[in-house]
């Protein structure tokens, strides 16, 4: 299975990737790997957790307050959102395509 990123979502990663590591060195790049280290499970586990609304999901990272939305294709898992857990639940509710 792949993943690829909602045009959005690798932005707002990237903008998340820059204010950790304005905070202090090194903690956007340990920040990144928390990121990729949740895809990782979703790739694995990819119904392991729960969903959020119709059929997306959400995996929350360990050590950063952020989860990852994401859809299940037939082989590919759609990342819609690096969301930031005290952002607004529903911002990204507009990233989905219907279909």
């Amino acid at each position: 299975m792949t993943y690829s990123f909602h045009p959005a979502a690798t932005a707002e990663f990237e903008r998340a990737i820059e204010y950790y590591e304005g905070c202090r060195e090194g903690l956007g790049y340990e920040f990144a790997l928390e990121v990729y280290s949740t895809v990782t499970r979703v790739l694995e586990y990819p119904d392991a957790w729960p969903v959020v609304e119709g059929e997306i999901r959400r995996s929350l990272l360990h050590r950063f307050p952020f989860g990852v939305l994401y859809g299940r294709e037939a082989t590919r898992i759609y990342i819609l959102a690096v969301m930031h857990l005290q952002r607004d639940p529903d911002y990204w509710k507009g990233r989905i395509v219907e279909g």
